[in-house]
């Protein structure tokens, strides 16, 4: 499933990220493509070396963890180390599709890829999220601090940026439920048992509810 998710990282931590990205050094962002990929990547990222980027990172990570819709989505097992990119006019990503295993040793499954937006909608053009899924394309520009996750299996691209400056946040996840339709049920099926859990808390179509997504969770996760 796609979902847009609003407010995974508030005003202010989307204020100190850009604060530190406005600082920092960017590099090449061909340096982390992968082989097919890198021939269409035209973008910068935040270099490893940046002494604060553990914190920048755990700052992305955490919100992630944190976010209740975000759990609900992707039931993530595995949030890798994020990516800061910088796209200026001119730049863009054109059509690829993510690595499917990535990281050191041992690597991980790309189930999900998630863009966590820090620029506003208004500060540039172009820099459109595109992705190409089986009902057609989508274009996806969101508010700073809301997040796009989607299956890594698509092929998407970023349209060249006009105007302005375009920064995201890019990481993927390995999810505890690998098949995307299997995330999509379990995630109708919660929505379902927490409302019943709060009109009918004490009904047996409430303990079925409860009962039915453990069971499922049970049988299709995987370590």
């Amino acid at each position: 499933m796609l979902a847009c998710i609003g407010n995974v990282v508030d005003a202010a931590t989307v204020a100190r990220l850009r604060a530190a990205l406005a600082e920092a050094e960017f590099v090449d962002g061909k340096s982390t493509a992968g082989f097919r990929a890198r021939r269409v990547k035209n973008n910068e990222q935040l270099g490893r070396d940046h002494p604060d980027r553990g914190a920048l990172d755990r700052l992305v990570v955490e919100a992630l963890e944190r976010n209740a819709e975000v759990r609900r989505a992707a039931w993530p097992r595995t949030i890798m180390r994020p990516m800061f990119s910088r796209y200026r006019p001119g730049m863009n990503y054109g059509r690829h599709v993510d690595d499917a295993l990535m990281g050191a040793q041992p690597k991980l499954r790309t189930d999900l890829s998630v863009t966590l937006f820090l620029s506003e909608p208004g500060e540039y053009d172009g820099g459109e999220l595109l992705l190409v899924t089986p009902f057609g394309e989508q274009s996806i520009k969101l508010p700073a601090g809301a997040a796009v996750i989607y299956p890594s299996i698509l092929l998407h691209e970023v349209r060249p940026v006009t105007r302005g400056e375009r920064l995201v946040v890019v990481t993927w996840i390995q999810s505890y439920i690998r098949e995307a339709w299997q995330r999509e049920t379990l995630h109708d099926l919660e929505r379902i048992r927490n409302k019943l859990a709060a009109i009918a808390g004490d009904s047996p179509e409430a303990d079925l509810a409860f009962k039915t997504l453990s069971n499922l969770l049970r049988m299709w996760s995987q370590n």
